[in-house]
């Protein structure tokens, strides 16, 4: 079963429980457009290299769409196209005015120059310029992207318009029109999530344990703003592996570690080594998959031990997976909410360049926090209405936020 198909399997459930339109369904799980390009790059060493690139517009039923663009050496269309479908899921849940949206280009970012990378990264631009804008679709950082490559994104897209572009890209530094509040903003929404969770299931923060997989930009975020809320961290793994303290980890320590040993959390003095993917099997109240896409797989969903899963990256958790955790009883919080502050904030970036009107941090953190509590109770409240699982009630949301404009725009009878 490839990627996308296994995204709309819960689609499907919310689909027979609201009895949704046939022909909406028809609609919402294909993407308008999918596009493959080509990018011949010179090479510091004389020669031309051609890369392939994405980009996947899922949907424009609410607005343009919006999703990031990843630069990895296993980007697929398949992937593109599951991660622009759950985009358009995320906005819709979150009540923001867009579609989804996804790109890629396949590249390990670590094999290449700084110059090179530049080059790639001005070429995919050049490519998709005619498909992408601030009122049609709006690229983000995502996987191995980040502001000094959105940076070069923006300028490119703006030399080709001849014209200052802010508004087409977010993820920017601040001094490129960047929102305050964006660094920490998909981070911020998960612990969002998490204190939201405990409360209905009547868990103190300060009695709550937490594993995260995972410590690059979501994950390392994540858990400082676990720490902010007062909840202990006591498993974290990286690429290097994971490591255990029943005391509790310090992620600034942690951070501060990993920039003296190569970027990596391995060998961290006072705690335990243990593999990567055995923190997905600690006994602690919440875990929080932060890493790659299908972690939590039918292979080791039964060794799962927590209380409570939060998924902060994308598609964590496989259809078998999801099974075997509802039969054991542990709700998961899914991707498509939980880590949906970043897309939040993005849209608030979004607004600001419009206007060339800037807020201040708090005002971010609480509108953010606003959004991200609105969005965890409508599916929390639909998942029990129809008695099944916080995936489907957030796929339920998402449905009934796009099935009636579909109608209302004639898109179908």
């Amino acid at each position: 079963m490839s990627l996308f198909e296994m995204a709309k399997i819960p689609m499907e459930k919310a689909s027979k429980l609201i009895n949704l339109d046939p022909n909406a369904k028809a609609v919402i799980e294909q993407p308008e457009r999918t596009v493959e390009v080509s990018i011949p790059v010179r090479m510091d060493d004389g020669t031309t290299k051609v890369f392939t690139g994405y980009r996947s517009l899922n949907s424009t039923i609410l607005g343009p769409g919006k999703g990031g663009v990843r630069f990895h050496q296993n980007v697929c269309l398949d992937e593109v196209k599951t991660l622009g479908f759950w985009m358009t899921c995320k906005c819709a849940i979150a009540g923001l005015p867009y579609g989804g949206g996804k790109g890629g280009v396949i590249v390990d970012p670590r094999k290449v120059s700084t110059g090179e990378l530049e080059r790639i990264t001005r070429g995919y631009i050049d490519r998709i310029a005619p498909l992408i804008g601030e009122k049609k679709d709006i690229p983000a950082p995502d996987m191995n992207t980040n502001a000094q490559i959105m940076a070069w994104m923006m300028d490119e897209f703006s030399k080709i318009n001849c014209q200052y572009c802010p508004g087409f890209i977010t993820g920017k530094a601040v001094s490129m029109g960047g929102s305050l509040g964006r660094t920490s903003a998909t981070g911020r929404g998960v612990i969002t999530a998490v204190c939201e969770i405990l409360k209905k299931k009547g868990i103190a923060i300060k009695d709550a344990t937490v594993a995260i997989q995972g410590f690059g930009n979501v994950g390392s975020w994540t858990a400082k703003c676990a720490k902010a809320a007062g909840l202990k961290i006591v498993a974290i793994s990286d690429i290097s592996g994971g490591l255990v303290d029943p005391n509790g980890f310090d992620p600034d320590k942690l951070e501060a570690y990993a920039k003296t040993n190569k970027g990596v959390i391995a060998g961290y003095p006072g705690a335990k080594a243990i593999s990567g993917e055995a923190v997905l099997e600690q006994d602690v109240t919440v875990l929080i998959p932060a890493a790659m896409e299908l972690q939590i797989t039918g292979k080791n969903a039964n060794n799962i031990k927590a209380k409570i899963v939060v998924e902060a990256a994308n598609g964590p958790t496989d259809s078998d997976a999801d099974v075997i955790l509802e039969k054991k009883g542990i709700p998961v919080v899914p991707d498509v909410l939980a880590n949906g502050g970043g897309v939040t904030v993005s849209y608030f970036e979004w607004v600001q360049n419009l206007y060339r009107y800037f807020w201040t941090e708090e005002e971010v953190v609480e509108r953010q926090e606003k959004m991200m509590v609105k969005a965890f109770n409508k599916i929390y409240d639909a998942a029990e209405k129809y008695h099944t699982t916080m995936r489907v009630g957030a796929y339920i949301v998402a449905l009934e936020a796009l099935a009636e404009p579909i109608k209302m725009r004639g898109i179908i009878g």
